[in-house]
């Protein structure tokens, strides 16, 4: 079983992303190294709230992940870090006027601890074998602190200069060959205190649902149709609420191929069907995943 860590690309923190398998089961002591590459045409798919109208800014990012699943009181649970770097690029309006940036820089990682709290339980190897699943229902924790680049005199950045907290609760249901997922979020923010020019911005939380409908194929390969939407991000500036809401619909699919025993390759795109913001994007990514195992611990 592929555990699914960078499918997000390159906004893995923010609740734009989609994330299909989130909540599955692997053998205790089981890691995961994922690089990856993802691109994003339109709108800014790092912070979708900065007051940009009419943007044509493109991203390129290289994606380095890390996971692994843990014995989590008698629980399958998975502990993973995303690691990315970004090349931005493009224009868009600012008050009627042009701006333009081209950087390149660290983003903000993400740390995250997924536990699976009923259905999938913290299983060795030899045991796992013997494991079908059934419902999962599992919860997480993703932390962003801000590590990333960023510079108050320029509106638009890599990383986003505050801290970042997605609490996020998810069911997974298998019946034969298919999977049926659906995960409800909430992504809440520090006040960022050096927002362009110094000025003082707060966000309130962006509440987030996704769903998955997954094939799973002989072999280990499976695809994944994937929805988003979220809503919510009003921001304030200087103590001045903004009349920027978001109400977005995202569609997406994921296809992960083997292709040998540790290895595997993911694909994956997306697109904005409907923004409130006008800050909709276009993303295709793939990413290599290599799996082993480590000892499993005493029970």
């Amino acid at each position: 079983m592929l555990a699914a860590v960078a499918a997000g690309g390159v906004a893995p923190t923010l609740a734009q992303s989609i994330e299909p398998r989130s909540y599955s089961n692997a053998p205790v002591g089981t890691s995961f190294l994922i690089a990856g590459f993802a691109v994003t045409q339109g709108g800014l798919a790092i912070d979708p709230a900065v007051p940009l109208t009419e943007p044509d800014l493109e991203t390129s990012s290289g994606v380095l992940a890390y996971a692994r699943f843990i014995d989590f009181w008698g629980r399958s649970a998975k502990f993973d870090i995303v690691a990315p770097y970004t090349f931005l690029s493009g224009s868009a309006l600012y008050q009627g006027e042009p701006v333009e940036r081209e950087i390149s820089g660290l983003a903000d990682p993400a740390f995250r601890l997924s536990v699976n709290l009923y259905g999938a339980p913290a299983l060795s190897a030899a045991d796992f074998r013997n494991y079908h699943q059934k419902l999962i229902f599992g919860a997480s924790l993703q932390v962003t602190p801000p590590l990333g680049q960023y510079d108050e005199t320029r509106l638009v950045n890599i990383g986003m200069n505050r801290w970042t907290f997605k609490p996020e609760v998810g069911i997974s249901r298998q019946v034969r060959a298919w999977t049926f997922e659906f995960q409800a979020a909430a992504t809440l923010f520090t006040d960022n205190d050096e927002f362009y020019g110094g000025q003082t911005r707060e966000q309130d939380p962006i509440y987030s649902t996704q769903g998955h409908v997954i094939y799973n194929f002989p072999r280990g390969r499976w695809a994944s149709f994937d929805v988003n939407y979220f809503t919510g991000g009003t921001t304030t500036l200087n103590g001045t609420r903004k009349s920027d809401l978001q109400k977005n619909w995202r569609l997406g699919a994921t296809y992960a191929l083997p292709v040998s025993v540790r290895n595997s390759v993911k694909l994956y795109a997306s697109s904005g069907v409907s923004a409130r913001t006008g800050n909709s994007f276009d993303l295709l990514g793939i990413a290599w995943q290599y799996r082993w195992s480590g000892r499993t611990p005493a029970r």
